[in-house]
């Protein structure tokens, strides 16, 4: 069973808790599909099955208080937390993951958190690694209500007017709709993509220069 399918069969209150527990779980640093989940409840918003509004709010307050929890979590197991969770799921929390993650938060701070709100590890990641780097809690706190907002609310807005958009086009009506809700999700991918690959860009560059040999070049 499909998880759309799945989340049909139970009551619409009990999607939008089911989102944020789901949302809140894999923010505090537990890998689960939480991406999937609200992309299947906007879905179903769009088909009248639940209201899209308490899907954005629940998924917004499930992100950002799982993301709080995780800090505090990270903030209290320090970094040795994540030295015996990388030999326990090394394939979430090794050693290569934990140390590009470091070195994202080193050079970008609350960048990190923000963005990693569109990244899948760095959305598991972010609170407890946050919370372990001594990151001031003001400055996690603002980047990860902005980033939990932005990320639930927005997905939830644009799959849902994608859903409705599609809707009205597979019976013949406002094609004009689709065409610029897929335009503005494209934007909005794009964008961020390519924020990602510059960040990853420069971080690798920065690598080579601090491994090139005293005198080279």
């Amino acid at each position: 069973m499909h998880v759309d399918e799945w989340l049909q069969a139970i009551p619409a209150v009990w999607i939008c808790v089911l989102v944020g527990l789901v949302i809140g779980i894999e923010s505090l640093g537990i890998p689960l599909p939480g991406e999937i989940v609200l992309v299947s409840s906007a879905l179903l918003a769009a088909k009248g099955v639940v209201d899209p509004l308490w899907v954005g709010v629940c998924a917004s307050v499930g992100a950002i208080v799982g993301d709080s929890i995780g800090y505090a979590v990270g903030r209290r197991g320090g970094k040795p937390m994540f030295d015996r969770l990388g030999r326990r799921f090394p394939k979430h929390f090794g050693s290569e993951h934990i140390g590009r993650a470091e070195r994202y938060f080193h050079r970008y701070g609350m960048w990190t958190v923000f963005l990693g709100r569109f990244v899948a590890l760095l959305r598991i990641l972010a609170g407890p690694l946050a919370g372990a780097l001594r990151m001031p809690y003001w400055r996690f706190l603002v980047a990860n209500v902005l980033g939990g907002i932005v990320w639930a609310g927005g997905t939830t807005a644009v799959i849902y007017y994608l859903g409705i958009a599609a809707e009205r086009w597979l019976r013949g009506f406002s094609w004009v709709a689709l065409v610029i809700a897929l335009l503005f999700g494209i934007a909005t991918t794009l964008f961020l993509r390519r924020r990602a690959a510059r960040m990853a860009a420069e971080e690798s560059a920065q690598e080579e220069q601090e491994g090139r040999p005293v005198g080279a070049g």
